[in-house]
């Protein structure tokens, strides 16, 4: 204050400006005292009158300051104590040391001085021990955003209830939009008389307009198989938690009419812009037709997509028209190209390779260079001994390549065809994909949220039971200059044999007359036993991986691996097969590390469970009989326990339907 008050006053200069004229009146007094007095008394009466007006206001300003730092003082004290803000003190053990009065007037209890926190306020403990600054918890049914200072062991809480309110009913009135499809309408509608066909319109129609009006969804109908949908974000999460009954409610009344129709429902949310939800819900109906429709797929803004329904196998839909549209436009890129390089999954399996080959014999017969990208260090024992038997004849084990080839000899003219596979991840080498811009994908496996991106032809049939049988029916449609070698056709057969377990599973009328063509074209169904033969050592494997079987629930059995042995999917795969066949097996499950620090599930049904959505909520994938998943950076008893988490959840979610 003393500072303050030197500063604002005259004082100094005053004494320093009489300083001066006394010295120069004392000189003047030397020559002439009268002036020099008359001049002293001029002088002092100025400064006396100036010196009374410095003291005044000094005392002014004193009382001003004074008063001040009391209003301020006050004004710090009332906040503290009045403020509608909670303040909250405690000690290193969670106990609480002070509060103010807002904060305790929240709780019940009389006083929260020596309470522990984790008696009053437990919600707040993750905050301070996760270190996180801010955090919204809920308090006695209130909200409160809590902002901690770690030093000073405070906490601040602010009332935040309206405002998350405010917030929650706008997210809920925001518009969604749902696109919904009656798959496969005109195939089935194509034969009815009229009668019929309007019957089931009418049916149909009837019960998605009930199904609106109970919702309180806005429907149109826009054309003779598809339907417009709009509602908010409130409805949408109430038909999340009913898991889209309409799915089932469309599936059971058309069965009772003896049509196979379903829907397939594609959701936009998330989004402000009317034009981009539309886009949204096209892409997540796209992607649920993709997956073999009776399903609803949503995808939500941080680019993961929810899935309902998807319950039933997929029945076979697809048609010869396509399949010969698509060799047309296949040829096509061929012969757009400079030659053509056939990628499939990570350790390919034997429908891989034979869909590469076949691949490649489409290639030839357009007179263009194709070239198959394997890793021969990463195929199992089948895959050698056709990889060997091919080596006997020369002209074809030439257009075996290694990935560090394929990248020298790819250019921006060159076609890469991906084949039993969608996912960039699980290529063989993903470098391909990054530097060849025209690319195809083939595939018979449901599709996933992942998926390779701008593909300029895409040729997904979850219907069909292997690539190999979809590669197959595209040889058919292609020019006969060329004729197919009778190991060639063998590997196409031999890839089909693989995935339908011997025709046993996922086998439709397509894949006999698949087979039927390639035996016609000599393939070896000898050779392909010989392939396919069992290894005493992998036998062994299986066995041990048997012998550790539990039955989790009825009819569901998991096998896992002890004492950290790794074994390759191959042999996960043929485990889980193996377990199926056993009696009272209807679902299978082997756990296995793989190396790396990855764990494998390797899931198998008879149809009853839908191994599919359980290996999807352990971020996998496949088919409701065939599906598998691997998870990163967990023990086998982490893993073991998250299975069976996962397969109580599709089991209540069953219960519920």
């Amino acid at each position: 204050m003393p500072t303050f008050l030197e500063k604002g006053s005259i004082r100094s200069p005053l004494i320093g400006l009489m300083g001066i004229t006394m010295i120069f009146l004392g000189l003047l007094s030397y020559y002439n005292w009268i002036f020099s007095l008359l001049g002293l008394l001029f002088s002092v009466i100025p400064f006396y009158l100036i010196l009374r007006i410095d003291i005044k206001k000094r005392k002014e300003t004193e009382k001003y300051i004074t008063t001040l730092s009391y209003r301020v003082k006050k004004v710090g004290e009332e906040a503290l104590m009045e403020m509608p803000i909670g303040i909250m003190l405690i000690n290193d053990e969670y106990y609480i040391e002070w509060t103010n009065p807002f904060l305790a007037s929240c709780f019940t209890e009389d006083t929260l001085v020596g309470r522990s926190l984790y008696d009053v306020a437990s919600s707040v403990i993750p905050l301070i021990k996760q270190e996180v600054e801010t955090e919204i918890i809920t308090l006695h049914e209130r909200k409160f955003r809590v902002i901690h200072k770690r030093e000073e062991r405070l906490l601040y809480f602010f009332d935040v209830t309206e405002q998350t309110e405010i917030e929650k009913l706008y997210e809920d009135e925001r518009t969604a939009i749902a696109i919904i499809f009656l798959d496969n309408y005109d195939d089935l509608t194509q034969g009815m008389d009229d009668q019929t066909r309007s019957s089931l319109n009418n049916s149909v129609t009837s019960i998605l307009n009930k199904w609106a009006t109970d919702s309180g969804v806005l429907l149109k109908r826009i054309s003779s198989d598809r339907f417009i949908a709009i509602f908010n974000e409130h409805i949408l999460q109430q038909l999340e938690k009913g898991k889209f009954t309409i799915l089932d409610d469309v599936r059971e009344l058309t069965s009772k009419q003896n049509v196979p129709l379903t829907l397939s429902i594609g959701v936009g949310s998330g989004v402000s812009s009317l034009p981009e939800l539309g886009t949204i819900a096209q892409s997540s109906l796209d992607l649920a037709l993709g997956r073999g429709g009776d399903q609803v797929a949503i995808k939500q803004t941080n680019g993961k997509v929810k899935f309902y329904g998807g319950k039933t196998n997929p029945v076979e839909k697809r048609t010869r028209v396509r399949a010969r549209v698509i060799s047309h436009a296949l040829k096509e890129l061929i012969l757009e190209s400079d030659k053509v390089i056939i990628m499939g999954h990570k350790n390919p399996d034997m429908d891989a390779i034979g869909a590469s080959i076949g691949i490649q014999k489409v290639a030839q017969m357009n007179q263009k260079q194709g070239y198959i990208v394997v890793n021969f260090q990463e195929i199992d024992i089948g895959v050698r001994r056709l990889v060997d038997e091919i080596k006997k004849q020369g002209n074809l084990f030439e257009r075996f390549i290694t990935p560090d080839q394929a990248l020298e000899m790819a250019t921006e003219d060159t076609l890469l065809v991906i084949v039993d596979t969608h996912k960039p991840s699980l290529v063989i080498d993903d470098r391909l994909l990054h530097k060849i811009e025209d690319v195809v994908v083939i595939d018979h496996h449901r599709r996933a949220e992942e998926f390779v991106e701008n593909p300029l032809l895409v040729y997904m049939e979850p219907y069909a039971s292997s690539t190999a049988e979809l590669v197959t029916e595209l040889l058919e449609y292609q020019p006969k200059n060329v004729k197919i070698e009778m190991l060639e056709a063998t590997a196409l057969l031999a890839g089909i044999i693989v995935d339908t377990k011997s025709f046993t599973l996922r086998t439709g009328a397509r894949t006999f007359d698949a087979a039927s063509y390639l035996r016609g074209q000599g393939a070896d169904t000898v050779l392909v036993q010989k392939f396919l033969k069992e290894d005493i050592e992998n036998y062994v494997k299986r066995a041990k991986l048997i012998e550790n079987v539990k039955f989790y629930k009825p009819g569901i059995a998991i096998a896992s691996a002890i004492n950290n042995d790794i074994y390759d999917g191959v042999l996960i795969a043929q485990t889980a097969d193996t377990l199926l066949t056993m009696d009272g097996v209807i679902a299978s499950f082997v756990i296995s590390h793989r190396g790396e620090g990855i764990i494998s599930i390797s899931a198998r049904s008879l149809g009853d469970i839908n191994v599919q959505l359980i290996m999807e909520s352990l971020e996998g994938g496949g088919h409701l009989t065939n599906a598998a998943t691997q998870i990163a950076n967990a023990s086998i008893e982490e893993v073991k326990i998250r299975l069976q988490n996962a397969i109580d959840e599709y089991f209540e979610g069953r219960n519920k339907e």
